[in-house]
């Protein structure tokens, strides 16, 4: 099968990709866009896991300031180098992941980060709701866990739905620019700031 320019650009546009690896994605899905696309996410994926522990002592402080300024964040994202600190990519990286800490709120960037006695307090709650529940304690410590589950897909920042696009979480986005960028990525830390919040 003979893959045009066009269809190399079109997806490159789509990526954010190189020529190339385009192109290869395109000829192993026999030109269709949206496979090849699925394949450059899947390369990315394994690509951020090779780079995962790789140190990250170069990045950029990213600031967000919400229209009306009344809300704003402050955001500590680290990479390998300071020329992919200095890439567009990068900072829109940074942008897009301080706006949606704007827009959702996160307690943590991970779920590690979450301290034991804010653990303990939900798993009592979620505990005391599932017991009135009067089921067996089998099914009782899986809804526990299934409550678990949720509060740190609703408060921890790389679980959370990306709010540019719900189908991906944050974790994924970095993920993806990690594949792109072909550097180690991380949110180190992030504060968010709200007029009248103490």
């Amino acid at each position: 099968m003979v893959i045009t320019a066009a269809q190399v650009k079109e997806l490159r546009d789509k990526s954010g990709v190189g020529m190339m690896d385009c192109k290869k994605a395109l000829q192993e899905s026999n030109g269709d866009i949206d496979k090849a696309f699925d394949c450059l996410r899947k390369a990315g994926v394994a690509k951020a896991q090779r780079k995962e522990g790789r140190t990250t002592k170069e990045g950029l402080v990213v600031s967000y300031i919400h229209p009306g300024s009344k809300l704003g964040v402050l955001l500590e994202l680290n990479c390998e180098t300071d020329f992919v600190a200095h890439t567009d990519d990068f900072l829109q990286l940074g942008t897009d992941v301080a706006m949606h800490i704007a827009a959702t709120n996160p307690i943590s960037v991970n779920s590690n980060d979450i301290s034991e006695e804010i653990m303990d307090k939900e798993k009592e709650i979620y505990f005391e709701q599932a017991k009135s529940s009067k089921k067996p304690e089998n099914i009782i410590e899986k809804m526990v866990e299934g409550r678990i589950k949720k509060f740190y897909k609703e408060n921890v920042l790389l679980e959370q739905d990306f709010v540019k696009d719900p189908n991906r979480t944050i974790k994924d986005v970095i993920t993806d620019s990690i594949g792109k960028l072909g550097e180690n990525i991380v949110v180190s830390r992030f504060k968010r700031f709200q007029l009248g919040d103490m």
